[in-house]
């Protein structure tokens, strides 16, 4: 029966060849372990393990976990993956330290004003919707700039990037069209 830490080894090894193969430097990969469903048993023996990166999609059960590990904060690093509501923006500006879903100016205004003055600013990503999905988020290719131009200019946060994610398709040219359209966004960002 695999284990969490044997399936930890096997996703390293794997980013290793890659990264061998691609003549990249593996400390430029970082492993976000997706811990949502999982119990905080689960994410402990993973940290455990050697793994530090957590995404949770559930703000409500993402707390649960938070609270349960808080004798590992400051060694966890809480990532929101999911859909952010903005009723739910006060408990992930006082619990996550990413939100990779930013979409809209009104959450990531929010996010600000309501991140503790103890904490390190948020870190943040600008989500981009490249498929036009009804039933994703993420900003319009085309305002993604202005967007990010906007979070990069509030104050209790860290604008790191953006993010997409792709339709699902057997396709691998479509899949790396829509990645390409990310890489465009990012591109744009930096220069500006």
């Amino acid at each position: 029966m695999a284990t969490i830490a044997n399936n930890l080894q096997l996703v390293r090894s794997r980013i290793n060849a890659a990264c061998s193969r691609l003549g990249r430097s593996t400390d430029s990969i970082r492993l976000l372990a997706v811990s949502k469903t999982f119990p905080a048993e689960a994410v402990r023996e993973a940290f455990d393990a050697g793994q530090r990166c957590f995404g949770e999609n559930y703000v409500q059960e993402a707390i649960d976990k938070i609270q349960v590990l808080d004798t590992l904060r400051g060694e966890i690093e809480w990532h929101l993956i999911g859909p952010l509501q903005s009723n739910k923006t006060r408990v992930v500006a006082e619990h996550f330290d990413w939100v990779q879903t930013v979409d809209r100016l009104k959450i990531a205004q929010r996010l600000s004003e309501q991140r503790p003055d103890h904490l390190p600013p948020l870190q943040v990503l600008v989500q981009v919707n490249t498929s036009g999905e009804d039933t994703k988020g993420g900003v319009d290719p085309a305002e993604a700039l202005t967007l990010s131009q906007q979070v990069a200019a509030l104050p209790r946060l860290t604008l790191r990037g953006v993010m997409a994610l792709p339709a699902p398709t057997p396709d691998p040219q479509a899949q790396a069209a829509a990645l390409a359209q990310v890489r465009v966004v990012f591109d744009q960002l930096k220069a500006a």
